[in-house]
């Protein structure tokens, strides 16, 4: 047997009196595909952080190629042949495809030719078996070409470990299997690949061994012939989930709170057309570009529709803003919630309160902080938000507690329809699973859900009905009692278009 290319022999990390890793230890083999599994907040990135140079561990050893190295900063994992890319690629927007690979190369010294770099970055681009112009600027590239860039780059520092962090989560279904292909072929030639993914499919189809850790803690390391889904599942929460995706009992009313016709944005959607009923569950699946997102922040007034009519609790109505929007009792959780939909500095009590801002000012338009930190720990109570207290930033908790922290601002609103954008993209199974229940709760409640989703398994387990789009076009509504991700592909593909 080969020798291992890194170990880490009982790692644990300590930031003040939090305890992110405990004596931590994995083996990494030369080319194998080393899957590393747990909800969000196990310990994933620490331990990437580790790696990488990023963070020092407060206990424990590494060993490279058998023998202890420490790995004092990111120039000493680069050294060590260590390499990390992630779901957001870092790229330089301005330089072109060949300037990113090389951008910490300097052994052409102070002269630079342009020709001899692009031929190298050919030969590297080629390596991993796709076509990309070395001269492109970044800028222009997908987000899956620039991945390709990142892992080009890494070449181009002799790895040997290669970290993907959530390679897949923004990609589409085509590009992801593109991704992981390039994955398998650098570990056909030696590279131990590290993957990190919330998505078991992609375990499963990749891996040759997996790691699976909860609470900081190392739970098993096993060969994937070995692992079934349930048990991984088991193994990363610490409790029995397998009932949490199966179809819940339909609440939906006779009630129309949304109506939707001939709805049209030039250039983006037209003439789409649909009801949402209260206590229902209304999925929208579709392909990358399928313009969903686009009719979701229509309807929240964000990019107002050029014609059609929309009717909200039976009378017509013109949603110019969100403000309008809101008042009208209507929410939009957004699916970047770094970006759009959280302020990652500010604690979880003022995000929670930021949409609802004027309840918690006095006459003088002072902050009644009491009333704040009050609503603040009925929702993470409610929403069972893990976190030391609620003056905690978000930015310091795991992705599915940001994303409940999000739910939390708008249900502080008391909205009576809710339009979630992605609404579990990122964040772990267990954490999945909270936001299903969640979202199921509101409805049976009386309010009503427009669910923008890619996860195919999760529209099926969440919708009462399926609204398909593809490139701006309505394709179909589906019954989900009577549909299947082979119905539902067929119609975002476009092989068929049902009468609507």
């Amino acid at each position: 047997m080969s020798q291992p290319v890194l170990r880490l022999n009982g790692i644990s990390k300590h930031f003040d009196m939090t305890k992110a890793l405990s004596d931590m230890s994995i083996t990494l083999m030369p080319g194998e595909v080393h899957a590393i599994v747990g909800e969000n907040g196990a310990g994933k990135s620490t331990m990437i952080k580790i790696m990488t140079g990023i963070h020092q561990p407060t206990s424990g050893t590494i060993d490279v190629d058998g023998k202890a190295r420490s790995i004092s900063g990111p120039q000493a994992a680069r050294d060590a042949g260590i390499a990390a890319i992630y779901q957001e690629p870092m790229v330089f927007p301005d330089l072109d495809v060949a300037e990113n690979i090389f951008i910490s190369d300097n052994s052409s010294g102070l002269l630079v030719r342009p020709a001899a770099l692009r031929n190298r970055a050919r030969a590297l681009i080629e390596r991993i078996g796709i076509k990309l112009d070395p001269s492109r600027i970044a800028s222009g590239l997908t987000l899956a070409e620039q991945q390709t860039v990142e892992i080009a780059r890494a070449l181009s520092q002799d790895v040997r470990v290669l970290i993907m962090d959530e390679p897949t989560a923004s990609l589409s279904a085509h590009e992801a299997t593109l991704l992981r292909k390039i994955a398998k072929t650098l570990a056909g030639e030696g590279v131990a690949v590290v993957y990190i993914s919330h998505r078991l499919e992609e375990i499963f189809e990749i891996s040759d061994r997996v790691t699976v850790i909860r609470d900081g803690n190392h739970i098993s390391t096993k060969l994937i012939e070995d692992v079934t889904s349930d048990g991984m599942i088991t193994e990363m929460v610490g409790r029995e989930v397998g009932n949490y995706f199966a179809k819940a009992a339909g609440t939906a009313t006779n009630e129309i709170i949304l109506e939707v016709r001939n709805l049209t944005l030039d250039g983006v959607f037209e003439n789409i057309s649909f009801d949402l009923h209260r206590g229902e569950v209304l999925c929208m699946a579709g392909l990358v570009g399928a313009r969903r997102t686009d009719l979701a922040l229509a309807l929240f007034g964000v990019t107002p529709p050029t014609s059609g009519t929309i009717k909200y609790k039976g009378e017509t109505t013109h949603f110019t803003t969100p403000r309008v929007a809101i008042e009208a009792g209507i929410a939009y959780v957004s699916e970047d919630r770094r970006k759009f939909g959280l302020a990652m500095p500010m604690a979880i009590k003022s995000n929670i309160s930021l949409a609802t801002l004027s309840d918690f000012l006095s006459p003088l338009g002072l902050l009644k902080h009491a009333r704040e930190d009050k609503i603040a720990h009925h929702f993470t109570d409610r929403l069972n938000i893990r976190a030391p207290d609620v003056d905690t930033p978000v930015s310091m908790l795991s992705g599915g507690n940001q994303q409940k922290v999000m739910l939390a601002k708008w249900l502080n609103l008391n909205p009576e329809l809710l339009i979630f954008d992605e609404p579990t993209r990122g964040i772990d199974i267990g954490a999945k699973a909270e936001v299903h229940d969640l979202i199921r709760t509101f409805v049976a409640d009386g309010g009503a859900a427009l669910v923008v989703s890619s996860d195919l398994p999760e529209v099926l387990a969440m919708g009462d009905r399926i609204f398909v789009m593809r490139e701006g076009h309505q394709m179909g509504i589906l019954d989900t009692a009577n549909a299947t991700q082979e119905t539902v592909m067929i119609l975002a593909t476009g092989q068929l278009q049902e009468a609507v």
